[in-house]
């Protein structure tokens, strides 16, 4: 009995003068199982949905008439040499001109946060480039969103970001074929 007293002792006093011992998982990704995760730091990933349909038209008239008439009579005394002449011009220019244009785009693109705002609103930036047939097309996407807005799959559409700047530029065999050549470019720029 004296030993299981003595035993009982040395091991309070073990634990009391060790500390607390906890345990620690190894896998600790911070996922909350009752709501979903939204981006909310620098370098989280969000997909935006990208759906943009536009359409514009432009019209434009110009109607312009302009007459203009000089005359200069006979000189007399000293001035007698100056034979009578008239002058008298004419002009008239008339221009209409009309530009339509519909663009259309559909993709889906991982863009990183690379700011967040006092605000809690984030700031995302985004590129994606697709190669085919020795033609390159590159989307970026750049903009502010409200983490609110992103929904469970962590997609926000394109639509709920604000400033959005959204550019598709090509670069290969058929963008160079669609360019101007040099000579019409400069006669463009005179004319």
């Amino acid at each position: 009995m004296k030993k299981l007293i003595l035993i009982a002792a040395c091991l309070g006093v073990i634990v009391s003068c060790s500390g607390y011992a906890f345990a620690a998982s190894l896998w600790n990704d911070g996922t909350n199982w009752v709501a979903d995760k939204r981006p909310a730091n620098i370098g989280d990933i969000v997909n935006v949905k990208v759906v943009e349909n536009t359409k514009t038209s432009d019209a434009g008239k110009t109607d312009l008439k302009k007459d203009t008439a000089s005359s200069v009579s006979d000189g007399t005394g000293i001035l007698s040499f100056i034979r009578a002449f008239g002058l008298t011009t004419a002009a008239s220019n008339k221009g209409d001109g009309t530009t339509s244009r519909t663009y259309s785009a559909s993709t889906l693109i991982a863009c990183m946060v690379t700011e967040v705002l006092p605000n809690g609103n984030l700031v995302i930036e985004g590129t994606r480039d697709l190669k085919t047939n020795e033609e390159t097309l590159q989307l970026q996407l750049i903009g502010v969103i409200r983490p609110q807005d992103v929904d469970s799959r962590n997609q926000i559409r394109s639509d709920l970001i604000a400033n959005a700047e959204i550019g598709i530029k090509g670069k290969g065999t058929l963008s160079r074929l669609q360019k101007p050549g040099v000579l019409t470019q400069i006669l463009q720029a005179i004319f």
